[in-house]
C-alpha cells in the first residue's frame, strides 16, 4: 500500500516522519484564529474590566505556551527549538477577537502546527475567561495564513483578509 502522506509507511502504520537529511533553514509561519462574541464582551476585553484580568495577555501567554508544547499535543509533531513565538490581537468587527502567531525556527521541519496551536489555544484561553459573560461565543477559521522555508518553499493564503464571517 501506497499513500502520499507521509505520516504513514507503506503498511498504513502510523510514523514520525524521519527528518535527518533535511537540511537546517530558517522556517516561519503564521496562523490566525476568529473569536466572535457579543459586542459588550469585547468592550470588555478590550477595556480591561473583566474581573479574571488582563485576557489578552493571558492567551498570548497560553498561546505562547502552547506553541512550546506543540510536540506534546500532536502525536506526530516533531519537537523543535522554537526561536520565536509572537501573538497579536486586533478588532475587525464590534463583535469579533482576530489572533494571529507568528512561529520562527532554524530546523528540519517547520513550524504550521505550533503556529496554529497557538492560535488555537490563545482562542480557547478567551473563551475560557470570558464565558461566564457570554458563553455563546464561537471560535471560527483556524487557519495557516503564512508559511516560509524548507523544501516546499513558500506559502501565502490569497485571501489575507479577516475572515468576514456570517
Amino acid at each position: 500500500m501506497t499513500t502520499p502522506l507521509s505520516h504513514f509507511d507503506e503498511h498504513g502504520a502510523a510514523r514520525m516522519v524521519d527528518v535527518s537529511r533535511k537540511s537546517e533553514t530558517h522556517r516561519l509561519a503564521t496562523a490566525s484564529a476568529v473569536v466572535r462574541m457579543q459586542p459588550e464582551t469585547l468592550t470588555l476585553i478590550r477595556d480591561r474590566q473583566l474581573a479574571k484580568g488582563d485576557v489578552l495577555e493571558v492567551a498570548r501567554l497560553a498561546g505562547i505556551l502552547a506553541a512550546k508544547r506543540t510536540a506534546d499535543l500532536i502525536p506526530l509533531c516533531h519537537p523543535l527549538p522554537l526561536t520565536s513565538v509572537k501573538l497579536d490581537f486586533a478588532y475587525p468587527a464590534a463583535d469579533r477577537l482576530h489572533i494571529s502567531a507568528t512561529v520562527t525556527v532554524f530546523a528540519r521541519t517547520g513550524v504550521e502546527m505550533e503556529a496554529l496551536t497557538a492560535v488555537s489555544v490563545a482562542a480557547l484561553t478567551v473563551y475560557d475567561m470570558c464565558k461566564s459573560v457570554d458563553r455563546a461565543m464561537t471560535i471560527e477559521s483556524i487557519r495557516l495564513e503564512e508559511k516560509d522555508g524548507g523544501t516546499s518553499g513558500h506559502f501565502l493564503r490569497e485571501s489575507g483578509a479577516i475572515p468576514a464571517g456570517n
